[in-house]
Formats: structure tokens, C-alpha cells, sequence
């Protein structure tokens, strides 16, 4: 049941599956998933930014705030100089990413026929 107060994804306002998937469905957040989990300590923005080189810093900080929003991420900030903000998996999170290394696992068995789907459509169309 949706409350009228209820912060809600204004494209898929009533559907509790497309909401999420809108939010976490792209490149960006499951692979900053992907990678706070890899970690055995929270990470800061340096060391995402590191990691998942071809995210600018403009989106680095926009899909981080939408997975804090969302409870999927926890923002760590240190109160000493200079600042120090860390980032780490939320226990909703955690529950999420056995669903998301399930699709990982089965991108990796699949890649090599869904490349092979790919040329074929798209040598067909020529």
C-alpha cells in the first residue's frame, strides 16, 4: 500500500517493481554496488571514482545520492579536517546483491551467444 506522503518515482508512480529497477537498472549504481561490495572497508569518492573509470564525477555524485536516498548506500562522514566521507552497503543492500551477482553470473555464461545474437540481427538488417 502506497501512502500519500510516500516519495515516489514520478514516471512509475504505483509500480513498486519499475520504480526500483528505474533507480538501480543502470550501469552506474550496480556497478558501484558491485564494487562497495568487493571492498572490505568503506570506500571514499576518490576510490569509486578509481575503480569505475569511465564514470565523470557529475554522475559518480548524482547515482550516489540516489542510492543513499533509496537506504541502498550509507554516506559516512568524519568530523575532522580535512572532511572525510565514506561510503559502504546498507543491510538493504546486502540483501539485494545476491540478485545482482545472480545476473552477473549469468551475463558472464551468456556473453559470448548474446554477442553472437547481436551480429546476426544486426548483419540481417544490412
Amino acid at each position: 500500500m502506497l501512502l500519500r506522503n510516500q516519495v515516489r518515482d514520478p514516471f512509475f508512480p504505483e509500480c513498486p517493481v519499475r520504480n526500483v529497477i528505474s533507480r538501480i537498472g543502470g550501469k552506474w549504481p550496480i556497478l558501484i554496488l558491485l564494487t562497495l561490495e568487493g571492498s572490505d572497508k568503506p570506500l571514499r569518492f576518490k576510490n569509486l571514482r578509481q575503480t569505475i573509470t569511465d564514470i565523470s564525477d557529475k554522475m559518480l555524485t548524482v547515482t550516489l545520492h540516489d542510492l543513499e536516498a533509496d537506504g541502498l548506500i550509507i554516506r559516512i562522514a568524519h568530523n575532522e579536517m580535512p572532511p572525510r566521507v565514506e561510503y559502504t552497503l546498507s543491510d538493504r543492500a546486502k540483501s539485494l546483491m545476491p540478485h545482482i551477482n545472480a545476473l552477473v553470473d549469468w551475463a558472464i555464461v551468456n556473453i559470448n551467444e548474446i554477442v553472437a545474437s547481436r551480429e546476426a540481427y544486426y548483419n540481417m538488417q544490412l
